[in-house]
């Protein structure tokens, strides 16, 4: 039985959005250093306020499990002369090892017989490894932006005020900067100013409470949604649901409070999304809706703390987004002023980038692979594509995006409508910038889908062509999201069109800009998109990497037909059989050449077990071929089924190097041949197998 271990780290406010991602690296951080160093331990769980980041792992091991080490010395022949005698490198490695010579053993490996020390290593205490880890591991929590307070080297978020770490009942003693881990946390900082002593984390979160802080996220949420829900049932409305934005002020607080809040009716005239942003984006505050879902003149925001006079506070909030919400109506009268298409003409003075030109030439690229989508996807829908390209970023430069710059695309939306604009332009200006997040809605109509595939398109191939590569901890230009964007419309919706054809489309627009060779845009653009779909597939829809590797080394070009292949692949290898079958695909795979190879000549197939493997691959190619090029991935697989025998045989009773280089080389085509046709489905040698 193991004792909990507990880690806060308190600070001063951390900005919400750094709190998730920090919390989930301690977990892993923790566990990974665990069972590195051979500690058994229970499952982390995370929780945390804006002043403080808490770990509690229950059940860690007091020691280190013990452990029989093998180490490799010397060569033998290094290690003792002809006569047997050790040499001087046996006598320094054994004293390095702090045993005696004659300790020492020998080992024949692949390499050669070298000299071996096989011994036992007891565990050590968990606490002595926690504190020589500790200080190292809050360094490397990630934030987005560090800090560094006083005359000290180290970072955080914010500055620490307080550390508790404990093992059981001991403190892990570390020190971080100037503060020295104890047992001492810290109450709310205002309702409860006081040292609260730690002893376990169960009685701590209860003690807590009782100092006006709840310290469980999913706790402080579930009381936000109860008390904002009340609040807005109180003026016969409810909560516009938003999920994230639940998140965010569960962060923001440490003791919840709602507080019921009204802005007069007038701006209901406004559009509905730019009063949802000012209260949302500017002020964190929740709409209320009636049963209809249209807005109600009221807002709930939530306090941190439980004010003395609750009626004051709401005023107060009340001013702020009133004046919020001026500012809004007064934009937005003016804005109307200009048509949507005398504002793209000034786009033509709007820096994109300065090494991608200006937005107006980003516009003129975009709406060339537009008009190629569209003549693939929706001809139909031309016109509207084309008015809907010149208009989708103009208000970019209409004073309500300047002031309000979430706004894009929603105004513009609301501009075209005024302005008499066909609603599906009007849509597709809005919908061209979805999905903005990760798993977030997608374009509904094709004029929308298209120009939004167009638009990152020209975004990713462009930063490609300049150099403006993501990094692993920096992605200024959201080329994951825009990629991920892409695969998530293409899947989705099912579209079938190349990438590849789509990238080719996009270089030559963005030729005079570029700095890289476009060949080496092209591939780097198609090894992201592989990466980013390999990514998908491997954690949101839970596929075997390998599986998907092997899948995906046949191509992305068409998206969905990958996806097909990766599903069929799957599936293909719950067989019974599949060990056997995958074994005999890898070994023609393996033996070939790469490069162009020789034209395979099946007259001069000799040997009875060639003949075979090349009468088998003639009489399943076809159908192979057929059922590929209709997406029946399994039954293609179940076709390729047939040649698992024939390979077998001809390995066993065919030398493919033979001497004679004619013979060598065709049979080596009759191989490459069998290969290019399972690659047709995977790469068989990516898979791994017993």
């Amino acid at each position: 039985m193991g004792q909990e271990f507990y880690l806060e780290i308190g600070s001063e406010e951390i900005p919400a959005g750094y709190i998730t991602p920090a919390l989930e690296s301690m977990a892993q951080q923790m566990v990974r250093f665990l069972d590195d160093h051979r500690i058994a331990h229970g499952k982390p769980f995370t929780t945390g306020t804006p002043r403080r980041l808490c770990l509690w792992i229950p059940n860690v091991a007091e020691r280190q499990e013990p452990t029989v080490v093998e180490i490799i010395g010397p060569p033998k022949s290094v290690a003792f002369d002809a006569q047997g005698r050790p040499t001087k490198a046996a006598e320094g490695f054994a004293k390095n090892q702090g045993i005696d010579v004659s300790q020492l053993t020998i080992k024949a490996t692949p390499k050669g017989e070298y000299v071996t020390l096989v011994k036992e290593e007891a565990g050590g205490p968990t606490k002595d490894l926690l504190e020589r880890m500790l200080p190292d591991f809050v360094a490397h929590i990630p934030f987005p932006k560090s800090m560094r307070w006083g005359n000290l080297s180290v970072t955080f978020a914010r500055p620490v005020h307080w550390i508790v770490c404990l093992l059981g009942q001991d403190v892990v003693n570390f020190t971080y900067g100037n503060v020295r881990s104890g047992r001492l946390s810290f109450g709310h900082r205002f309702m409860s100013p006081q040292w609260v002593e730690v002893h376990n984390f169960a009685d701590h979160r209860e003690n807590l409470r009782r100092h006006k802080v709840i310290v469980d996220t999913e706790e402080r949420k579930q009381l936000i949604s109860k008390g904002i829900r009340e609040k807005a049932a109180s003026v016969g409305g409810r909560i516009l649901e938003d999920e994230d934005l639940l998140d965010e002020v569960a962060h923001l607080v440490e003791y919840p409070y709602p507080i019921l809040g009204s802005f007069e009716d007038k701006y209901l005239a406004l559009p509905p999304e730019l009063l949802i942003t000012v209260m949302k984006e500017h002020q964190r505050y929740f709409a209320v809706v009636d049963e209809a879902g249209n807005l109600k003149a009221h807002f709930v925001t939530v306090a941190n703390t439980v004010p003395r006079n609750p009626d004051l506070v709401a005023a107060g909030n009340a001013r702020v987004v009133r004046a919020r919400l001026e500012d809004a109506r007064f934009y937005y009268e003016e804005d109307q002023k200009v048509r949507l298409e005398d504002r793209a003409e000034a786009l033509k003075s709007v820096v994109f980038h300065a090494k991608l030109g200006t937005s107006w030439e980003k516009v003129e690229r975009f709406t060339h692979l537009a008009k190629w989508l569209c003549e693939r996807l929706c001809p139909q829908s031309m016109n509207h594509v084309l008015r809907a390209a010149l208009l989708c970023k103009a208000d970019l430069v209409s004073g309500m995006v300047g002031e309000f710059p979430e706004l894009q695309g929603v105004m513009g939306r609301a501009y075209a409508r005024l302005q008499g604009e066909p609603e599906p332009v009007a849509q597709a200006i809005y919908e061209h910038y979805l999905p903005i997040r990760a798993g977030g809605p997608l374009p509904e109509c094709m004029e929308g889908t298209v120009l939004s595939i167009a638009d990152k398109m020209d975004t990713i191939v462009g930063c490609f062509g300049v150099g403006l590569l993501p990094t692993g901890t920096a992605d200024p230009f959201a080329l994951r999201r825009q990629t991920l964007g892409i695969l998530r419309i293409i899947l989705e919706k099912n579209l079938r069109f190349s990438l590849e054809e789509l990238i080719d489309q996009a270089i030559p627009l963005l030729r005079s800009k570029m700095t890289e060779p476009a060949d080496t845009v092209k591939k780097g653009v198609m090894d992201f998109f592989r990466g980013r779909l390999h990514h998908h597939l491997v954690t949101q829809e839970g596929y075997a990497s390998d599986i998907v590797e092997a899948a995906l080394a046949s191509g992305i070009a068409y998206p969905a037909d990958a996806v097909l292949r990766v599903k069929a692949l799957a599936d293909f290898t719950r067989r019974d059989d599949f060990e056997a079958l995958a074994i005999a695909f890898k070994r023609v795979g393996n033996i070939i050449k790469e490069g162009k190879p020789e034209p395979l000549r099946p007259e001069a197939l000799a040997v009875p077990a060639e003949k075979a493997l090349y009468e088998a691959y003639r009489r399943v190619h076809d159908d192979v071929v057929d059922m590929a090029s209709r997406g029946d991935y399994a039954a293609a697989l179940e076709a390729l089924t047939a040649l698992k025998n024939p390979i077998d045989t001809f390995f066993d009773a065919v030398l493919v190097m033979d001497p004679d280089a004619a013979v060598r080389r065709n049979r080596l085509a009759l191989l490459t041949a069998v290969h290019e046709l399972f690659n047709r489905i995977a790469d068989f040698r990516k898979i791994q197998t017993g």
